[in-house]
């Protein structure tokens, strides 16, 4: 009998074998990464159990830190708004309690606020409403930071003011203390300017930056204070412009101290404290992490969504509605482009990064 042939049947080719053997974990990289990444961290972790490709591209945009928020201050009532950067949205609360202060410092979820009218401190968590009150004293305009949350037995609240060019007065206060305790202190160098408008809190030490970028140490249980001998960071064109000081921010990560520099529409100068050469080494990029940088207080975080990475995100905001501006280290530009930098139209005290608690749900 003649066999029967079927013109309709085509042979496989080699590609179309290949395709049919393909699986999941065949997918393209740049696919598996839209999918990973927006996954919760407990499914995350699950498919990073898959195969050794996908543990790879889970591990890379896996999502273990929450962004802080920027906080509104208004100038008249009490409704305080808070911008999510991760997920572009906005949100309200009605906070009376806040009502004739302003914001000094924030850590852990809580803020530290001055009520200039009676000489007020306290510390307040927005999303539980709890507060804590210090004794009261008169913070005129010199900058306030504290070590931990209130709650800790740690918490230790800070500030330095000058009082001559070769003398300080720093005060410390804890939760529960009476009155607070102030120390004269000698500069060791006293050329410099003993005007600090920049602190943050690292490995036990208050980090104190001078409008001049000198940079000073205040150990909390020795009670001691120094400047130390490293040559302040080097300067972008047109720094000295006017409300140059207002471009300047410090934060810290996981032990470094990272002092961010810009001005205008220069693009901004990170620099990391080496301690080991006591100089200030400046980084070409952030290897992950992303910056919060505003005038009071500027935080750190990593393992952030993808496109959150390698970038410091600026308090100022945009002049059509609360969104505020971002540098990508990678793309090396401003983000939106066409926006002024005028850094000397902003309120430092107007807004400040805070850390929503983590079911935060403000809807």
């Amino acid at each position: 009998l003649a066999e029967t042939i079927n013109l309709d049947e085509k042979n496989p080719t080699e590609e179309e074998e290949s395709l049919k053997l393909q699986t999941w974990a065949d997918l393209p990289v740049e696919l598996l990464e839209l999918i990973l990444c927006r996954l919760t961290l407990e499914d995350n972790v699950r498919a990073s159990a898959v195969c050794r490709r996908w543990h790879k591209v889970a591990v890379a945009v896996r999502v273990v830190n929450q962004s802080p928020w920027l906080m509104y201050f208004p100038k008249y009532g009490s409704l305080y708004e808070f911008y999510d950067p991760a997920e572009r949205k906005t949100y309200s609360l009605e906070l009376p309690e806040l009502q004739g202060s302003r914001a000094c410092y924030t850590k852990d979820g809580w803020l530290l606020l001055y009520r200039p009218r009676n000489h007020g401190v306290f510390f307040f968590n927005p999303f539980n409403r709890h507060m804590i009150k210090l004794p009261r004293f008169e913070l005129t305009y010199q900058m306030v930071a504290f070590s931990d949350a209130p709650t800790s037995d740690l918490c230790v609240v800070f500030t330095i003011k000058h009082i001559s060019p070769t003398v300080v007065a720093i005060s410390t206060c804890r939760p529960g203390d009476s009155e607070w305790t102030t120390v004269n202190h000698q500069n060791r160098l006293p050329f410099v300017s003993s005007i600090w408008n920049k602190m943050v809190f690292c490995s036990g030490m208050f980090y104190c930056l001078s409008l001049t970028g000198w940079l000073g140490v205040y150990d909390p249980l020795l009670r001691a204070w120094s400047v130390l001998h490293v040559p302040p960071p080097r300067c972008p064109e047109n720094f000295f412009a006017k409300n140059w000081w207002k471009g300047k921010f410090m934060a810290e990560h996981e032990g470094d101290i990272l002092v961010i520099y810009t001005c205008n529409t220069e693009t901004p100068i990170i620099f990391k404290l080496d301690h080991s050469e006591m100089v200030w080494e400046e980084m070409q990029t952030l290897n992950g992490v992303t910056l919060f940088a505003s005038f009071l207080s500027s935080h750190s975080r990593t393992e952030l969504p993808g496109a959150m990475r390698n970038v410091v995100y600026f308090s100022k905001v945009r002049f059509f509605g609360k969104r505020c501006i971002s540098y990508s280290v990678d793309d090396r530009r401003y983000y939106p482009r066409k926006e002024c930098h005028d850094w000397g139209e902003q309120d430092p005290f107007e807004n400040i990064w805070i850390e929503p608690p983590r079911d935060a749900s403000l809807n």
